[in-house]
């Protein structure tokens, strides 16, 4: 009797797919119902011969593989029906007119985002060019005399407090 029955994996072997395969194959397939073709023993499922012939049936049965094996054209310039479905028309067409508008947002990102760095870089440029004026105007001061900067700052000629007001008068009493 243990000659009869193979486990997934030996079938797998005689046809040359994997077990994964097997097992996909036997969900997709509702003619296969493996329950009347297998016993488990342990953790090991073992399948009989009626199961076995059912399984490399579903592998090589034209209808079932020309359908898992064929590949749909879709040109979305020549045809605009998906599988042959000419309802589906209206989902491509909004689906096109996504991709386009996804595709414009794109450029214009692109647009702002070179723009934002052609402007950063002219930031960076105009500070450097501040950070100079500032060392020179820096340089120019230290080479003044501190004489001469404290007798004008200290003592104002033409400007006298109102002591009453509390105002700076630029012209006497």
């Amino acid at each position: 009797m243990s000659e009869n029955l193979k486990t997934i994996k030996e079938i797998a072997d005689e046809i040359g797919v994997s077990k994964q395969a097997v097992w996909q194959k036997i969900k997709k397939e509702s003619s296969i119902d493996l329950r009347q073709f297998t016993s488990k023993k342990g953790n090991t499922v073992y399948v009989d011969v009626d199961g076995q012939k059912a399984i490399k049936n579903a592998f090589f049965n034209k209808t079932s593989t020309k359908k898992r094996q064929q590949k749909v054209f879709v040109d979305d310039n020549v045809n605009n029906s998906v599988d042959g479905n000419p309802e589906g028309n209206e989902e491509i067409l909004f689906l096109r007119n996504l991709v386009s508008e996804l595709q414009s947002e794109k450029k214009e990102l692109h647009k702002l985002l070179d723009q934002q760095q052609r402007l950063a870089l002219q930031d960076k440029k105009l500070l450097e060019e501040y950070k100079e004026e500032i060392k020179e105007l820096k340089s120019l001061t230290t080479q003044s005399t501190p004489a001469t900067l404290s007798k004008d700052v200290n003592k104002p000629k033409d400007i006298e407090i109102d002591k009453k007001k509390r105002r700076w008068w630029p012209f006497g009493k």
